[in-house]
């Protein structure tokens, strides 16, 4: 393992989905996080996508740090081999370690729990409490919805427009290396 020095939040879904290149977009997503020596930050899951990212991160020799709540552990199956595995009492706290140990957060094809995720880490850079940069993977179209949505609240006047440039889509994994690496140049 190579010592890293920046750390990327992956919040993704802890099934595969329905598309088989969700899958391989993870896997692919892992070891881009590993080519670039930065650390994973996840949900601790060895289910879905959630472990498919960690595996393609230590596969390619990068390091996974994995955060989870007690009342998780057996849902979605914690995985214990991981650089470190860190313990929370609860949803809340989890979602705090996991973006307090990030400097930029990726968001795969998910569930109700990755859009919480994604909305409180949102909500964080709305309010001005980070900057760090935010993309959503868009893969087929996925996210689409997502983004309508985003410009109807600000269409409705319940946003500003900068709401809209808080978040980067993008339909591979390949853009959302190449901003990471202008973001994190020293």
């Amino acid at each position: 393992m190579v010592a890293t020095t920046k750390a990327v939040c992956v919040y993704c879904g802890s099934r595969n989905g329905k598309l088989d290149h969700y899958a391989e977009l993870a896997t692919e997503t892992g070891a881009m996080i590993a080519r670039n020596h930065w650390a994973l930050i996840y949900g601790a899951g060895d289910v879905g996508l959630m472990g498919l990212v960690a595996r393609g991160t230590q596969e390619a020799g990068g390091a996974a740090v994995g955060v989870i709540p007690t009342h998780l552990m057996k849902r979605e199956v914690g995985r214990r081999e991981l650089d470190r595995l860190i313990i929370t009492e609860t949803m809340h706290e989890r979602k705090k370690v996991m973006f307090m140990n990030a400097d930029a957060i990726i968001v795969l094809p998910g569930g109700a729990g990755t859009l919480d995720e994604y909305f409180e880490v949102l909500t964080w850079r709305q309010i001005g409490l980070h900057q760090k940069p935010i993309f959503l993977l868009n893969v087929d179209g996925f996210w689409d919805p997502l983004l309508q949505l985003l410009r109807n609240i600000v269409d409705q006047g319940f946003a500003e427009p900068s709401l809209l440039d808080y978040t980067t889509a993008v339909s591979d994994v390949a853009a959302i290396e190449a901003a990471l690496q202008v973001s994190f140049a020293p």
